[in-house]
C-alpha cells in the first residue's frame, strides 16, 4: 500500500533528564480525533501567531490524507507529555511563566485596542453631528460667553410679569405673531423714515401695527409723535380710522430737516396747540369723533411719563386698551415704567439682591460688556440698597423730575396697578440675537423671541435679514395692557 511506502523508520528515543520518551508513530489503529464543528463568529479574537501555528498542525495532523495521519493521536493516547510531534517538552514553571506572559500580551492588546475603539467612536462622533441637531447659528460674540450667557438665556435673571386681578391672557398665538410678521416686514420696507433714529424700531414697530390690528379700534390717540413714525404704523394698520396725534412740536417741523410723515385723517393737538393728555377734555373731544363706546379706543403712549401717572388718567376717563412702548426695565430708563412696578418680590422673576458676590451680581457683571443695557449691581442699587425703580427713585417726564420712594410706597403702587389691570402682555423681542446681531438689550431680562436663535432658515425667509441690523437695537419690553373701568380717584391722578 501507498502508506506502508511512505513509512519512515522510528526516530530514536529521546531522552529528557534520564528519562526516554517513546515518540514513535501511532499504531494504535485508533481513528484521529475529529475536526471541531464549532462556527466561526465575526466577532471573535483574532488568532495570535501561537495560536495559528497550533491550529496548522493540528490540520495537518487530522488529514486522513497525510502520511502522519496516526501520529498525534498516538502521543495524546500514549503521553500525556507532549501534544505534537514537532513540540518539545517543556519543563512546567517554563510553561506557566510562558502562559503568564502571553495572558499579559492579550490584556495590553485588548486595552489599546478598546481605547482605540472609543477614541475613534468620540472623533466621529465630534466630526459628524446627529443629522436631527444641528448646531446653532451663533455670533462669534456669543462664543465668549459661558453658558449661562449663551444666546439661548432668555429670561436668565428673571422676566417680572404684572399679575392681573382676572388671570386673563391675550387672545394671539405665537404662530399668529409669525403670520403677523410674514405681513409686515414688506410693510414696513416702504416706510417713510428709514432710520428714525431716538425712535421705534423694527420690533415695536411690529408690536403697535399687530395689536392696533387686531383689535381694529375705531377711534387711536397717541401721546409722543416725535417725527410721525408711530402715526405711519398706525395707519398701515387701519387705513381708515381716525387718530388723534398729542406732541409738543408737530411732525411737520421736522420736515424740513429730514423724512416725516404728517398723516391727512389726523387730528393734531401739537405745537401751539399741544394738551397734555391728563389735561385734555376727552368727554367733549370723544363726542366731537363720534366715539361713545369707549372700550373701541386704543391709547398708545410714546411720552417718556410716569406710566403710573398715565394709567391712572386713562382709568379715570375709562379707556380700557393701552399700549407702552417704553416699559423700561429696573434700573434703567427717563420714567417709570410697568415694568419697574411689577418687579416685587413676590412677582416671579421680580425682586434683585444688592449683595456684591451674589449668583445675580456675578451673572450681570460677566454680560455687561457684551450687552449696553444690561445693568451691573452697582448700577442697579442705590442708597440702602434701594434696587426699586431706577436706584430707589421713581422718574417722571423725561427724568426731569425724579422722586426716592420707600419700597413700601413701591410695593403699594403694584398693589394699586394689580387693582385694574385686567390683562398684561409685553411683546417679545422679534428674533434672537445671534439673527438680529443687536447688542442693545440684554436677553436675561426678556421673554423668549419670536423667531428663536438658530432659526436662521425662518429668520431670512419672512425676510428678516433683508432689514439693517440698527432696527432692531430699539427693543425696551413694549406692553399692552387691558384696565378696568374708573377705579381711581381724580385726586390719585
Amino acid at each position: 500500500m501507498l502508506t506502508s511506502s511512505l513509512t519512515r523508520p522510528p526516530p530514536p528515543p529521546f531522552v529528557w533528564n534520564g528519562r526516554s520518551l517513546d515518540l514513535s508513530p501511532n499504531t494504535t489503529g485508533l481513528p484521529p480525533p475529529p475536526l471541531s464543528t464549532t462556527p466561526i463568529s465575526l466577532c471573535s479574537r483574532p488568532a495570535s501567531m501561537h495560536d495559528t501555528g497550533l491550529s496548522a498542525r493540528a490540520a495537518g495532523a487530522s488529514s486522513s490524507s497525510s502520511p502522519y495521519a496516526g501520529a498525534s493521536s498516538a502521543t495524546s493516547v500514549g503521553d500525556d507529555d507532549d501534544e505534537s510531534k514537532i513540540r518539545k517538552a517543556n519543563p512546567a514553571f517554563v510553561a506557566a511563566a510562558y502562559a503568564r506572559l502571553h495572558s499579559s500580551h492579550r490584556a495590553a492588546a485588548s486595552f489599546l485596542l478598546l481605547l482605540a475603539v472609543a477614541a475613534t467612536a468620540f472623533l466621529i462622533g465630534r466630526a459628524r453631528p446627529r443629522a436631527d441637531c444641528p448646531p446653532p447659528r451663533l455670533d462669534a460674540r456669543f462664543l465668549a460667553l459661558p453658558d449661562a450667557a449663551a444666546a439661548s438665556d432668555f429670561g436668565a435673571l428673571g422676566v417680572p410679569w404684572c399679575r392681573s386681578k382676572t388671570g386673563k391672557i391675550v387672545e394671539w398665538t405665537s404662530k399668529d405673531l409669525l403670520r403677523g410678521l410674514e405681513e409686515f416686514v414688506p410693510i414696513y420696507e416702504t416706510r417713510p423714515i428709514k432710520n428714525n433714529m431716538y425712535g421705534m424700531g423694527f420690533d415695536h414697530s411690529f408690536g403697535l401695527w399687530f395689536v392696533a390690528r387686531w383689535l381694529k379700534p375705531d377711534l387711536m390717540i397717541e401721546s409722543g409723535a416725535f417725527k410721525g413714525h408711530s402715526t405711519w404704523v398706525l395707519r398701515q394698520a387701519m387705513p381708515n380710522t381716525k387718530i388723534i396725534s398729542l406732541s409738543p412740536r408737530h411732525p411737520e417741523k421736522y420736515l424740513k430737516k429730514g423724512p416725516a410723515y404728517v398723516d391727512g385723517n389726523c387730528t393734531y393737538l401739537a405745537g401751539k396747540d399741544f394738551i397734555d393728555f391728563g389735561s385734555v377734555d376727552w368727554g367733549k373731544l370723544l363726542r366731537n369723533h363720534g366715539i361713545s363706546d369707549l372700550s373701541r379706543v386704543l391709547v398708545f403712549f410714546d411720552d417718556h411719563q410716569s406710566e403710573l401717572k398715565r394709567l391712572k388718567q386713562a382709568s379715570i376717563v375709562g379707556f380700557r386698551h393701552i399700549i407702552f412702548e417704553d416699559n423700561y426695565d429696573t434700573g434703567t430708563g427717563d420714567h417709570y415704567s410697568l415694568r419697574q412696578i411689577c418687579d416685587q418680590e413676590h412677582i416671579r422673576g421680580g425682586g434683585h439682591s444688592c449683595f456684591w458676590d451674589s449668583d445675580e451680581a456675578r451673572l450681570r457683571s460677566r454680560r455687561k460688556s457684551f450687552w449696553e443695557k444690561a445693568v451691573e449691581t452697582d448700577e442697579l442699587c442705590g442708597k440702602d440698597d434701594a434696587w426699586w425703580g431706577v436706584r430707589g427713585y421713581m422718574r417722571d417726564n423725561f427724568n426731569h423730575s425724579n422722586k426716592a420712594i420707600s419700597y413700601k410706597e413701591h410695593f403699594q403702587n403694584s398693589r394699586l396697578v394689580e387693582s385694574v389691570l385686567d390683562l398684561y402682555w409685553e411683546l417679545p423681542p422679534v428674533a434672537g440675537p445671534s439673527l438680529t446681531h443687536q447688542t442693545r438689550y440684554d436677553p436675561a431680562r426678556a421673554s423668549d423671541p419670536i423667531i428663536e436663535d438658530g432659526r436662521f432658515g425662518m429668520f431670512q425667509r419672512i425676510g428678516l435679514a433683508r432689514l439693517d441690523a440698527s432696527v432692531f437695537n430699539g427693543y425696551t419690553q413694549m406692553s399692552y395692557v387691558q384696565i378696568s373701568g374708573s377705579m381711581l380717584s381724580r385726586e390719585d391722578a
